[in-house]
């Protein structure tokens, strides 16, 4: 029994320290990272591995991983602008360090070099450049202000051997006094705006109006040359057309009704015609009073457009000269008038 124990220790103990030694000395890169060597000896290794399995001297050094995948920071700040406006801005900045120069970015600056670095260089940047901007600038030149703390964000950062992908704006706020003077001076805008509109509109109706009194004028002029020349014969046209347009406009109403003058038609037809249900609307464009050529002509018109039924001899209406009392009326829907 001691003997097999003794055989077990023999050989148990070495073969634990074998695969003890073996897994010390073997180490994994996964994909996206890589690898810094430092030896207690000689000291960081200028080699730099790559993905895989590799060994190294148990004890005697030790492997230090990098993420070297690009990835994502937001830097933040608030400065004065040229003017002296606050002004708070916040980066997003998509950054990795050079593979090439990982040796010494583990040296001078460690597995936290980000940490380290990209704060303090970002707010130094941020704040040198929107110092030489107004705030009305930032906004109207966003682009140019970002081209500029790209620029030289890129090139602080390669000092510190950190590649930057993109560098962008995205988000940019401004103190309440300089929120607040831009809505008013955007109201000021809209009001000056509608003020500029309104006196164009009106200039524009002005325009319009001398046009329209010219040719009124004109118009006028025409019309008395041709009295003068020809006589009223002008003017009795235009009654004799305005008759016949009344006419026509009653005699689209389906309930105005045209009685001739007369009593059962003795007389001549000569007493007095009536219209039964003018609207007040067609009242009020009528006339006042017709001379005999327009009578004539309307009883002509009505007698011809309107219909002529048998009413008893005890309808009666006013005659023209209650033309008015008529047309004071606004409680009726229709009016009966007479010529």
């Amino acid at each position: 029994m001691a003997n097999s124990l003794s055989a077990l220790y023999k050989y148990a103990i070495p073969a634990a320290v074998g695969v003890s030694f073996v897994q010390a000395s073997m180490y994994d890169v996964k994909g996206g990272y890589r690898a810094v060597i430092f030896d207690r000896l000689t000291g960081v290794k200028e080699k730099v591995v790559n993905e895989g399995t590799h060994f190294l001297i148990p004890w005697l050094q030790k492997s230090i991983i990098y993420d070297v995948r690009t990835k994502p920071r937001n830097i933040s700040t608030t400065t004065g602008s040229k003017d002296l406006q606050m002004v708070s801005l916040t980066l997003r900045v998509l950054h990795r360090p050079e593979v090439q120069k990982l040796p010494a970015i583990y040296q001078q600056l460690g597995q936290d070099y980000d940490e380290r670095v990209l704060p303090s260089i970002g707010n130094e940047v941020l704040k040198s450049i929107v110092a030489q901007f107004d705030a009305a600038e930032l906004i109207t030149q966003r682009e140019a202000v970002s081209n500029r703390i790209r620029t030289d964000l890129l090139r602080r950062a390669k000092e510190f051997n950190i590649a930057l992908e993109d560098v962008s704006i995205t988000h940019m706020t401004f103190g309440r006094e300089f929120t607040k003077a831009v809505e008013q001076k955007q109201i000021a805008q809209q009001d000056a705006e509608r003020a500029r509109f309104i006196v164009e509109r009106a200039e524009q109706e002005r325009q319009a109006n001398v046009i329209r009194a010219e040719g009124e004028a004109e118009s006028a002029d025409i019309i008395s040359k041709a009295v003068a020349k020809a006589g009223d014969g002008l003017i009795q046209i235009r009654r004799i057309e305005a008759s016949r347009d009344i006419a026509q406009t009653l005699a689209s109403n389906p309930n105005v009704t045209y009685i001739p003058g007369g009593e059962g038609g003795k007389e001549g037809g000569k007493g007095t015609g009536l219209l039964l249900a003018i609207p007040s609307n067609i009242l009020q464009t009528m006339p006042l009073s017709f001379t005999m050529e327009e009578e004539m002509l309307l009883s002509l018109f009505m007698s011809l457009v309107l219909p002529n039924p048998k009413y008893p001899q005890t309808v009666q209406t006013s005659t023209c000269s209650a033309y008015d009392d008529i047309q004071s009326s606004k409680d009726d829907t229709s009016e009966t008038g007479t010529f």
